[in-house]
């Protein structure tokens, strides 16, 4: 699971520190917020490929959490509760919130592990092509290029994974540090400039625009979207 990135909210330290370690065991990059206030401040300036949440937070409950990133971020996030409460009326109200799993403690390392890689591989099954098509683009990963209309255009390596990434990220405002971690594969404050270099070069080697159905835009204090536009 190396290049990506959960977020945990879980108000008691033990079991966010097992929680933090079992993912970072895995090589996932891991951030824990022990009440859900926290946790929905960092969601409004951070991206996540999945959140791990327990119910009875203090403040706001997960299943308030659940409904809220729902209606904010649609369903492409996974969360997955983790809670003492065990009794069907339970679970169905966690899952009719709109968790994708729920998991009863206490927390079983090898189950837990199974379950995240479940929802991810659900969430983003993996494409096996070696060309992907995007209206008028095509990547090859193989041959490192972007073929656009009749036009090839050669990229570096790290344009490429930002390329790939983006496109299989279609409308989803990614941070910052989403973006650097998961393909600059640094640290994000070592690479803010970095990231903001490669952007620009990829902007104008793809013609990023509404003429080629597809904009990228920096959104302020966050990161980057890439959306498909009616020409």
């Amino acid at each position: 699971m190396r290049g990506l990135r959960i977020a945990i909210a879980e108000d008691d330290l033990d079991q966010r520190e097992l929680l933090r370690h079992l993912l970072n065991e895995t090589g996932a990059s891991v951030d824990s917020f022990a009440t859900g206030e926290k946790l929905m401040h960092a969601l409004r300036r951070e991206s996540y490929d999945l959140l791990v949440l327990d119910w009875g937070l203090p403040g706001i409950q997960g299943p308030e959490i659940v409904k809220s990133v729902r209606e904010t971020y649609g369903s492409r996030m996974p969360i997955l509760f983790i809670t003492n409460r065990s009794m069907e009326r339970d679970i169905v109200a966690g899952l009719e919130a709109g968790a994708d799993d729920y998991l009863v403690k206490p927390t079983r390392p090898a189950e837990f592990s199974a379950r995240i890689q479940a929802l991810l591989r659900r969430a983003s099954p993996p494409v096996k092509a070696d060309r992907l098509r995007f209206g008028p683009y095509v990547i090859d990963e193989t041959k490192g290029c972007v073929q656009l209309h009749e036009n090839v255009i050669p990229l570096q390596p790290r344009e490429l994974s930002l390329a790939v990434f983006l496109f299989n990220n279609l409308g989803r405002v990614i941070s910052r540090a989403h973006l650097i971690e998961a393909v600059l594969n640094t640290h994000p404050d070592s690479a803010s400039r970095s990231l903001d270099t490669h952007m620009s070069r990829l902007r104008a080697k793809l013609q990023l625009g509404p003429a080629n159905g597809f904009r990228l835009t920096s959104v302020y204090g966050v990161g980057y979207r890439l959306d498909a536009v009616a020409e």
